[in-house]
């Protein structure tokens, strides 16, 4: 299959409907939106209280968050006392706003991204709705809120899911901007201002993403003078009016000084150019293998993925001597084809991670919304219906498989001894964590019996949900069988939810900080054996800094530089006098006899998740 040479595209058309179906009477837009809305409470807000932060990316950015609040300082923002320069300040924004109303807490932490995925639902509909008409808007809205990806990336602190909000809406505009003559300047000013709610989220990508894919998308529909109609001066002083005050005090409170190269240098050069280069200093995450990365985002939309080759059906092929003006779902089809495309080729050429698909799986849904209204619609064509009962065979099949092997190491399981610490039985690959989901590759088999309610909670989902998809379908009743998938995905997610929280132990320290609170008195120390962001939820729960027996790297190295930077970095040399000085340290360590502490006394306070606390004296009892 393949894209055309040439499409034109350059006459509005009147709102299109789903080709070849009639006005839905059943389906109002309050219906879809209540549907969505119970989908993402019972998905998303029931898993906003539990487990505790994680270590690294989660505490790193709520911290940054409640420093901002504490230093009363929404422009630089600071992590454990040191400027943290490298991230576009909206989402922490967000949390520090959420802090103010709701106090810090783990569920006050996980508010502002749970109502950007409820934004992404309901974004996604209406630009469903408005492309293809109210019953595609629903299915589009059921698919971004029942997918795997989406929850799984906001189960910590990234920002990706509001970047995936920001284009959302932002390719509702073009898209108006297409039927417009000329586009109105509430139509430019929207798609600007999305552009740049993008820059305050996620840095320069909030343009990159958006101009890739509608430059691909005028060139192929031989439409680039369109550009000239999207009122050019007034969106830019739209865009420079949201995007460029922080960015300016940014710069103004931490200028170039000495050896620092100031604000402009890191956060542009190094953190955009330099990353992009896989040059960034220092070294970041290890960059996943393009072919995973690829297979990656069909992982990411289970179950529904099973229904991308029909959902493609819709997309304006044509060849050069064929080129009548594209209608609303036409050039609907090909945009939301070209988003995650965009997203995809741009990260072909530059280091990435399993999530930067993330802004685009709306798009995928989208197309998949389409086609699943297409097929459940009143006079849907034969084809579509066979094709779906094809598809709904396949994920059954899949289904089956995936039951017997949650089945066999559910019987091969064995529950855990009481007592027993999970860290004891996982195998440690710490060469694999620079990747976000690095942590599962430690699992083992003898693991598997702390997660036994988990695998059978989802190894039966999977049965039911794709078994009644299929019956469902055979039926002519492929409505019916997208609900079933929908709650098939609940009992899921719930399941992913459950051994999230088992796992809890192994990716947080939170045990460890409550160990600490219990004993902890002013002018104590805790020092972390390694990187800061190996305990950062120390940092978090116990609102003390933290010293680092670790030269300055990470999220840190850069901000240390700066000569206000506080004295939180420990060498060899200077632990020692520390932990024989009169004050009491507590020491934070990933092993059970760390070589720092070899030859010295210690106490051995709490231990939990294959990570310990130490103490240089002996403990009162607990206040």
């Amino acid at each position: 299959m393949n894209l055309p040479v040439a499409l034109r595209d350059n006459q509005p058309d009147p709102p299109a409907h789903v080709s070849g179906s009639a006005p839905d009477s059943t389906l109002t837009s309050s219906r879809s939106i209540w549907i969505l809305i119970l989908l993402w409470l019972l998905i998303y807000v029931t898993a906003i209280f539990h487990p505790p932060l994680m270590d690294d990316a989660d505490t790193v950015h709520a911290e940054a968050a409640r420093e901002m609040l504490l230093r009363h300082d929404g422009v630089t923002l600071y992590t454990d006392g040191i400027r943290y320069l490298e991230k576009a300040p909206l989402m922490y924004w967000s949390l520090a706003a959420s802090y103010s109303v709701f106090g810090i807490s783990d569920w006050s932490t996980r508010v502002p991204l749970a109502l950007g995925v409820l934004g992404v639902i309901l974004a996604t509909y209406g630009l469903g709705r408005y492309a293809f008409g109210e019953r595609a808007g629903l299915w589009a809205g059921v698919v971004v809120s029942t997918s795997v990806g989406p929850y799984v990336f906001t189960r910590f602190l990234i920002p990706d899911i509001l970047v995936g909000l920001w284009l959302t809406l932002g390719y509702y505009f073009f898209l108006r901007s297409l039927e417009e003559d000329p586009p109105s300047r509430w139509t430019c000013g929207g798609f600007a201002a999305t552009c740049a709610l993008n820059v305050m989220t996620k840095g320069l990508i909030g343009l990159v993403f958006p101009a890739v894919a509608i430059g691909l998308y005028l060139i192929l529909t031989g439409n680039l003078r369109h550009l000239a109609k999207l009122r050019i001066g007034f969106s830019t002083v739209i865009f420079f009016v949201i995007a460029a005050p922080w960015h300016i005090l940014a710069a103004l409170h931490n200028p170039a000084q000495g050896e620092v190269r100031g604000f402009l240098w890191f956060y542009f050069v190094n953190e955009h150019l330099n990353r992009f280069l896989n040059k960034r200093v220092p070294p970041g995450y290890d960059t996943v293998p393009l072919l995973i990365f690829w297979i990656l985002v069909l992982v990411w939309m289970i179950p529904w993925v099973a229904f991308l080759p029909e959902s493609l059906r819709g997309l304006p092929l044509r060849r050069r001597h064929a080129r009548p003006p594209l209608d609303r779902q036409q050039r609907a089809h090909l945009l939301f084809f070209l988003w995650p495309l965009a997203i995809l080729g741009f990260f072909s050429f530059s280091t990435r991670q399993e999530y930067y698909t993330v802004p685009g799986l709306p798009g995928i849904a989208l197309l998949l919304g389409a086609w699943l209204a297409r097929e459940s619609s009143p006079d849907a064509l034969e084809d579509d219906l066979r094709a779906g009962r094809i598809s709904s065979a396949v994920m059954f099949a899949i289904g089956v498989v995936a039951f017997l092997v949650g089945a066999s190491l559910l019987l091969l399981s064995r529950p855990p001894t009481p007592g027993m610490d999970l860290a004891d039985l996982l195998k440690k690959n710490p060469q694999d964590y620079d990747f976000s989901l690095g942590h599962v590759l430690d699992l083992t088999p003898g693991a598997l019996g702390f997660f036994r309610i988990p695998l059978l909670g989802t190894s039966l989902s999977l049965l039911l949900g794709t078994f009644a998809n299929w019956i469902l379908r055979r039926k002519r009743n492929p409505a019916f069988g997208n609900l079933a998938l929908a709650l098939m995905m609940v009992g899921v997610l719930a399941s992913v939810h459950s051994a999230f929280v088992g796992f809890s132990p192994i990716l947080s320290s939170r045990g460890l900080a409550a160990a600490v609170q219990r004993y902890y008195q002013p002018g104590d120390i805790v020092v972390v054996d390694g990187e800061y962001h190996k305990a950062s939820t120390l940092n978090f729960y116990l609102r003390v800094p933290l010293h680092v027996l670790h030269e300055p790297s990470g999220n840190l190295w850069y901000g240390s530089k700066f000569p206000d930077a506080p004295h939180i970095f420990e060498t060899p040399a200077s632990f020692g006098p520390l932990w024989a000085g009169q004050a009491r340290v507590f020491l934070w360590a990933d092993q059970e006899s760390p070589a720092v502490l070899e030859g010295r006394s210690r106490y051995r306070v709490a231990q939990s998740g294959g990570k310990f606390i130490f103490t240089n004296q002996a403990l009162p009892p607990p206040h």
